[in-house]
Formats: structure tokens, sequence, C-alpha cells
């Protein structure tokens, strides 16, 4: 009985140990990509902060997977549950992830900057904001 609870007390410190690692690792990974995509004058500035936070999280759920592990889940029917979220919601949000679609495409084809103008379905004006899901332009 004492060694199942020794051996069940050393999986909570490194569940623990991992969990405190990977989470520092991440903030740290996160601020370090920030600062490298700040000097970088090939990535638009509006998908810095993105690209940041996406390797931010996809190291979050890696520690989580991983922290599981520790305590014998089975981790992979935790990642096919993980995978059928993310297709679940892609199917429920698919008219927004057209739109964020389209963003991207704006990002990477420039039709048009931040300052020109534009007219566009009847609304013209000049760019002061190129998102993801809206561009949004000042009317004259």
């Amino acid at each position: 009985m004492d060694s199942m609870i020794i051996a069940y007390d050393m999986n909570i410190n490194y569940a623990l140990l991992i969990l405190l690692v990977g989470l520092t690792t991440a903030s740290w990974v996160r601020r370090f990509m920030r600062k490298r995509l700040e000097r970088s004058k090939r990535i638009d500035p509006v998908l810095r902060p993105i690209i940041a936070t996406i390797v931010y999280y996809t190291i979050v759920v890696i520690v989580v997977v991983a922290v599981l592990a520790r305590f014998g889940i089975q981790t992979a029917s935790i990642l096919a549950l993980i995978g059928a979220a993310g297709l679940a919601i892609g199917l429920a949000l698919q008219g927004a992830l057209s739109n964020v679609a389209s963003g991207v495409m704006l990002f990477y084809l420039r039709p048009f900057g931040i300052g020109d103008y534009v007219d566009a379905d009847g609304t013209a004006g000049s760019v002061v904001e190129i998102g993801l899901f809206a561009t949004e332009p000042v009317t004259a």
C-alpha cells in the first residue's frame, strides 16, 4: 500500500513538473516568437500575434497530453477526440471559416493595404484595418 502511494505521489510530482516546465516554455516561446516576428519585414503586422498565439496553444495542448499520459491515460483517444472536435467546430463554423480563409488570402495576396482607397459593393473609403474576419474602411 505504501509503495502505491509513493508511486502515485511521484506521478503527481512529475506531472506538476511537466506542467510547470511546459507552461513556462510555452510562455517563453510566445514572447520569443513575438519579438522575432516584430523584427521580420516579410510577415504582416496583423499576423504576428496570431502566429505567436497559435504556437503557444499548440505547446499547451502538447503539455496537457503529456501530463495526462504521465497518469496513464490513453492519449490516443484524447487526440482522436481533439481531432473530432476540430472537425465538428470546423463544420459548424463553415461560413465564418470561409471569411477567415478570405482574410488570410487578403494578407497573402495583398490586393490592397492599409491606407488604400477601395470601392467595393457600393462602399468606398480608405482602408484602416485588415483583419481575418473583416476589412474596415473609413467611408467619406
